[in-house]
């Protein structure tokens, strides 16, 4: 007879996945928020046209 040896939970259950997802959506939507504002939008403009004009800082 071959006796099974119980370790730890492997993966995820659903509840954990359910939670994880909302996680991952609420740190997306963040993410997004913060990259859309005026401000990081105005320092990526800067950053990209001083990076075509051959500027420096």
């Amino acid at each position: 007879m071959t006796r099974r040896i119980r370790g730890g939970d492997e993966g995820m259950s659903t509840a954990e996945y359910a939670v994880g997802t909302i996680a991952a959506a609420a740190f997306a939507g963040l993410l997004y928020t913060v990259v859309t504002s005026d401000a990081v939008t105005e320092a990526l403009t800067s950053l990209l046209r001083s990076a075509l004009s051959g500027e420096a800082g």
